[in-house]
């Protein structure tokens, strides 16, 4: 299907969806903290200005079930975090993730995103879709909430696809400024799931880098590294562990929080970078996967940043 965008002359021949829901709008931190709902009316803002919202369609976010989350989460801690979920107020599970009464709904939403989109994409209803959901997921690991993270929604997405969808092989691409430590913790002993991780070191959550596992590959990059040394590691690291591992479907974890402009870490990339590498992974999609990408919305707070990039990586899925 060509889809086409007259005032900009552009045509895509990808059908592209975005998986969100009102209630992600609702999960409310406090007033201080980094991960607000203005993240989402930013990147909502910055798609109908780029013109995108006539090429993309638009689905809502299911609610998670238990048995989704329990193929990557333990059941005790599922449990656990239902029974912490406030009726009133707030509920600070550790310094930087926090629960309110609207938080559970939308974390179980942000984990159901990812199952809605490998559906579409098996059942070709779309090509790639990209989950604009919070709270982010790839911290929280397989017993553990942390860094703003209650459940791993990648990894949800990803299990998904290897349980209800036959595949043997899935791989995962991280290009948050920090290591996507809960996805790494569930796959770890997985060798079905390639994951291949980008993020500031020694930053939080100070893990990643002394990964061991043949199926990890982390790429830990210095405070003030720019576009050229991301994309030479890139090329040096991910790309050629994608190839050779042929995987059937490929997710992303996509944190924008790397930008010059984000002030949450120390790296130094544009939006012409994480085009860039969307690019590089839509290609190898096309090599392995039959084109098969599931994009997740992870880090990012500048919200002017944020927005320009996440338009950049839905011009590049959309090829």
């Amino acid at each position: 299907m060509i889809q086409t965008f007259s005032s900009s002359r552009e045509i895509y021949e990808t059908m592209l969806a975005v998986i969100s829901h009102p209630d992600c709008l609702l999960h409310d931190a406090g007033p201080h903290h980094p991960e607000q709902p203005e993240r989402l009316h930013a990147i909502n803002n910055q798609i109908i200005m780029s013109g995108l919202d006539f090429v993309v369609r638009h689905h809502d976010a299911p609610l998670a079930t238990r048995e989704q989350l329990a193929r990557v989460h333990d059941g005790a801690y599922i449990d656990r975090i239902f029974d912490l979920a406030p009726k009133h107020g707030f509920f600070a599970i550790d310094g930087d993730t926090v629960m309110s009464p609207a938080t559970l709904k939308a974390a179980l939403r942000a984990a159901g995103a990812g199952i809605l989109g490998v559906d579409l994409i098996m059942d070709g209803a779309a090509d790639a879709v990209f989950c604009a959901v919070r709270p982010p997921g790839h911290h929280a690991e397989r017993d553990r909430a942390m860094g703003f993270c209650l459940f791993d929604n990648i990894a949800v997405a990803a299990a998904h696809a290897l349980n209800e969808h036959g595949l043997d092989r899935v791989a995962i691409v991280d290009f948050d400024v920090h290591h996507g430590n809960g996805t790494e913790d569930i796959f770890k002993d997985d060798d079905r799931v390639l994951f291949c991780s980008s993020f500031q070191h020694p930053f939080y959550p100070f893990t990643g880098h002394e990964s061991a596992e043949a199926h990890i590959v982390n790429i830990p990059l210095s405070a003030g590294t720019e576009g050229a040394g991301f994309r030479d590691a890139v090329r040096a690291h991910w790309l050629p562990a994608l190839d050779a591992f042929d995987p059937q479907f490929l997710f992303i974890s996509a944190g924008f929080d790397g930008h010059v402009l984000d002030d949450m870490a120390g790296l130094n990339l544009s939006e012409q970078d994480y085009a860039w590498v969307t690019e590089q992974l839509v290609a190898v999609a096309g090599r392995h996967a039959q084109g098969r990408v599931v994009s997740m919305l992870e880090g990012g707070y500048e919200t002017g940043s944020l927005a320009r990039s996440v338009v950049a990586h839905l011009k590049a899925l959309l090829g």
